[in-house]
């Protein structure tokens, strides 16, 4: 989920949570959201699973954010002063974040309550000060590795964590499918991701994945819905819409109005995603609609190649090619296994 998709979703999710509970017989548990949106996706769909009152804190950062932790430690250090400044007293029972750059807070907000704050980690978080998490959510695809990757207090889970479930994708279908009307069927999702800090997702690579979208919807006598993200630039969307003669729709990242991501995803009767985002392409598995993953050579790293296989393996996706099948999966999404961990964590303290 995009982050300008996710302000009305942590709306819900906290308001719902709050008015169907007794908040005083619950832990209290902050949810650290930066600006990454896969980290968000993560951490806010791990917290709409587990069935809790939360409160949100926004992180955002300086340049120091970019110092491994080994130096960074258990501090605030690389936080601008207004997300510092949202990190007081009362401390939570348990903070909930995503990515290597929130784990530092994450462990300074415990040693701040004096140990009585519980951190749930989600990706791996880097060996520095992984013993003082008390539960961290990796996923299947990193390599096993001895040592703290390995501990107790880690589980593993296929794909990422998100929100995006049956009752969202719901609401996204009644509220954008009366705007894809005067489209022709099938509608085939085009989410369009980019480069990547290891891999440039080239012109070519762009173009070749207009033309076999295009190829597709035609054969199928149906239309395309295509969104970017905010890696995709202005190149490689031109790139792809250059290719397309189909009838369609094109929301490129920063365009006015609302994001039609979740529409797309909830509307399509198939949905093709590029493979250099985890949380795009678990996204893209949470119904029930055909996935299909374009990945290229060169395109994608090992541990997004290894995602790929196991989604093929499990039924859940199929590589991109020119024809479009009907065909259904179960639907994916690892934050439920996360909360079960959680609910048991909790549990024992």
């Amino acid at each position: 989920m995009t982050k300008g998709g996710d302000a009305s979703f942590i709306h819900a999710m906290s308001q719902s949570r709050n008015q169907s509970r007794n908040t005083s017989e619950q832990p209290s548990i902050w949810v650290l959201l930066d600006d990454r949106a896969g980290n968000r996706s993560q951490c806010l769909g791990v917290a709409g699973a587990l069935g809790l009152p939360f409160e949100v804190r926004e992180l955002s950062y300086t340049a120091l954010a970019g110092l491994p932790n080994v130096i960074k430690g258990a501090s605030f250090l690389g936080l601008a002063t207004e997300s510092i400044s949202a990190l007081t007293p009362p401390w939570p029972d348990m903070v909930i974040a995503a990515g290597r750059r929130t784990a530092g807070a994450a462990r300074a907000i415990k040693r701040r309550s004096g140990g009585k704050t519980k951190i749930v980690q989600i990706m791996y978080p880097g060996n520095a000060g992984i013993s003082e998490c008390d539960l961290v959510a990796v996923p299947s695809l990193d390599r096993p590795r001895a040592g703290p990757r390995s501990g107790r207090n880690v589980i593993s889970m296929l794909g990422a964590p998100h929100g995006v479930t049956a009752d969202v994708i719901s609401a996204a279908r009644s509220k954008w499918m009366p705007s894809f009307h005067q489209l022709p069927a099938p509608w085939i999702a085009v989410f369009v991701g980019g480069s990547t800090r290891r891999r440039t997702f080239t012109a070519d690579m762009a173009s070749a994945l207009g033309k076999t979208v295009n190829k597709m919807a035609k054969a199928a006598g149906g239309a395309l819905l295509i969104s970017t993200s905010r890696r995709t630039g202005d190149a490689a969307m031109a790139a792809v819409m250059a290719e397309i003669t189909v009838p369609h729709v094109a929301y490129h990242w920063g365009d006015e109005g609302d994001n039609p991501y979740l529409g797309y995803l909830a509307s399509a009767d198939a949905i093709v995603v590029s493979g250099d985002s985890v949380s795009m392409c678990s996204e893209a598995c949470a119904g029930t609609t055909p996935v299909y993953i374009y990945a290229p050579p060169g395109f994608v790293v090992d541990k997004h190649a290894r995602l790929h296989q196991a989604l093929y393996d499990g039924g859940f996706a199929k590589p991109l090619g020119e024809t479009y099948s009907n065909w259904t999966h179960a639907p994916l999404n690892a934050a439920s296994d996360v909360a079960v961990a959680i609910r048991a964590m909790l549990d024992r303290s």
